[in-house]
């Protein structure tokens, strides 16, 4: 029997008194953060309402009898002690969630036939590099240094997103200035004033799948956080990446607030103008002063929020020339063996089949049946120290690649397991498409395999809610990220917007999303109040 799970006990709306401070419509990483950040600093009772029947949005997990696979949580960078991400997790979870480091080597970056690793590490990153790219070394200096000045830079553009509507008309743009500068140009445009050499263009963007977007597409603004996210390294959560829900829940629950499944939002309510509250599918009313929308911009104005209030403030311009992000399938691999007797390690890989990326890219959009132009390998039960006490003599891998959301749009409103027998007819084609990318690099799991099972966009558009099967909502564009409507505090009164359309894609994106939310609810900046108790703790 095949599932999605969070282990916590699920809690039903018949258990609230109705009596709440907040409400928080999506629990994802970043409705989670902005539930807890409200219960920890401003004493506010919380309720989280989920349309699915678990929590944790793209944290949750998959599984199958005797195993389980990550979803969306396939490792995360910038965990090491004292960073503001590690901080901020120990604050949400009261200390609870454990880390794994992933070893020396994260990434492997794979263009044809030549393999670049990518080391955890500032110094060790560089030396491997410049052994890679010997007469770059200059360049190679000059990237790891601007990556670490858009990092800096964005601390403004991001502080910007969580002050009030009259600070950000005075003083927003020059917040933002800096940041912007970089983030206003693709990827491609940066890199390619750096060097002229193709291959070290592509290995230096070669993790572009964690983000979803070819140099050509992609500001650097994202791409050169994304990069810098991983120079010392990458970590996985200990338990798997359901632990991440497992240990915020409690925080918000221990404070008189509450997370529902099953329980989807059709309406926020809105009296004179302002959001007074939410009316779910089901009828039922919910009332809080604060209302925060975690699903997604699109999602928010474009169904959720009454069509007069959307008119009336122009919201219907925001994210005008946004488009999504990237759909993908997963084939979710099991093994009756243990990583260590199959030899997996916890390396991940980037299998391009060319230096070209574009090129590849849009000979795929032509024909779909063609060359993948990424396919990209994780191996979670190697990542994770607790998997084997878990699911004894097991292992798993996820095996991912771009898919157009087009291809599978017709089964988009079937029930899930019963879209028939085209639409399985087509994931098998992906899947042995997919499975060869594996072997080709995993050879001894050829004959190993005991359970495979692939997930489409519409699978996505299922679980997650994202209309066109994306996975980092919208496409991190220049545009996207110059768009100076995509902050918390929204033009209606009591609605903030909170996850990685307000903050940036992925896990540690829409979790700060989630803190820019709570920070510009509560006017103060709760990470730096955050940051200050810790340097407090350590002196």
């Amino acid at each position: 029997m095949s599932k999605i799970g969070t282990p916590y006990r699920r809690a039903k709306l018949d258990e609230s008194d109705g009596s709440y401070d907040a409400i928080v419509i999506g629990s994802g990483i970043g409705g989670l953060a902005a539930a807890a950040l409200l219960a920890k600093h401003d004493n506010k009772r919380v309720l989280v309402l989920e349309r699915h029947y678990t929590a944790g949005g793209y944290t949750h997990v998959f599984r199958h009898g005797d195993y389980e696979w990550d979803v969306g949580v396939h490792y995360v960078g910038d965990l090491h002690e004292g960073t503001d991400l590690r901080i901020m997790f120990d604050e949400l979870t009261d200390g609870a969630l454990q880390w794994e480091f992933m070893g020396d080597v994260h990434d492997r970056i794979v263009i044809g036939d030549q393999i670049f690793e990518l080391p955890a590490g500032k110094e060790a990153l560089r030396a491997k590099l410049k052994s890679y790219f010997e007469n770059e070394a200059a360049v190679i200096d000059r990237y790891i240094e601007l990556c670490e000045n858009v990092v800096r830079a964005s601390r403004g553009y991001f502080a910007e997103k969580a002050v009030p509507s009259f600070v950000s008309r005075i003083g927003g743009g020059l917040m933002r200035r800096r940041f912007v500068n970089y983030a206003s140009r693709t990827t491609r445009e940066v890199l390619e004033e750096l060097t002229d050499n193709q291959t070290l263009i592509a290995v230096l963007s070669g993790q572009f799948f964690t983000y979803g977007l070819t140099p050509g597409e992609s500001s650097f603004g994202v791409h050169a956080v994304v990069a810098q996210h991983y120079f010392e390294g990458a970590y996985y959560p200990v338990g798997g990446a359901s632990r991440i829900a497992a240990t915020i829940l409690p925080v918000i629950e221990s404070r008189g607030g509450l997370v529902v499944t099953r329980a989807e939002v059709d309406t926020i309510v809105c009296e004179n103008g302002r959001a007074v509250g939410v009316k779910l599918a089901d009828g039922k009313e919910f009332r809080a002063p604060v209302i925060v929308s975690a699903a997604g911009v699109p999602a928010t104005f474009g169904k959720l929020l009454p069509a007069e209030l959307v008119l009336q403030h122009g919201l219907d311009r925001h994210g005008a020339k946004m488009r999504p992000s990237i759909a993908h399938v997963c084939l979710y691999v099991g093994l009756k063996e243990t990583a260590e007797e199959l030899g997996l390690g916890r390396t991940n890989y980037f299998v391009y089949p060319s230096a070209d990326y574009e090129a590849d890219h849009a000979a795929y959009a032509k024909d779909p049946d063609g060359t993948l132009p990424v396919t990209y390998l994780s191996f979670a039960s190697a990542k994770d120290p607790s998997f084997q006490q878990r699911f004894p003599g097991r292992a798993t891998i996820d095996v991912m690649a771009p898919a157009p959301f087009e291809l599978f749009e017709e089964w988009a409103d079937e029930r899930w397991q019963h879209r028939g027998e085209r639409y399985e007819s087509l994931k098998q084609r992906y899947a042995e498409r997919l499975l060869d990318v594996l072997f080709r690099f995993v050879p001894q799991v050829r004959d190993k395999i005991d359970y495979c099972e692939l997930s489409t966009p519409v699978s996505t558009l299922h679980f997650a809610g994202y209309q066109n099967g994306e996975i980092y909502g919208m496409a991190a564009t220049p545009d996207r990220l110059c768009e100076r409507g995509l902050r918390a505090q929204t033009p209606v009164p009591g609605l903030y917007l909170a996850g990685q359309d307000v903050g940036l894609l992925g896990v540690a994106g829409a979790l700060f999303g989630g803190v820019i939310a709570a920070s510009a609810i509560v006017g103060r900046d709760i990470g730096r109040k955050v940051r200050k108790q810790y340097m407090r703790k350590r002196a």
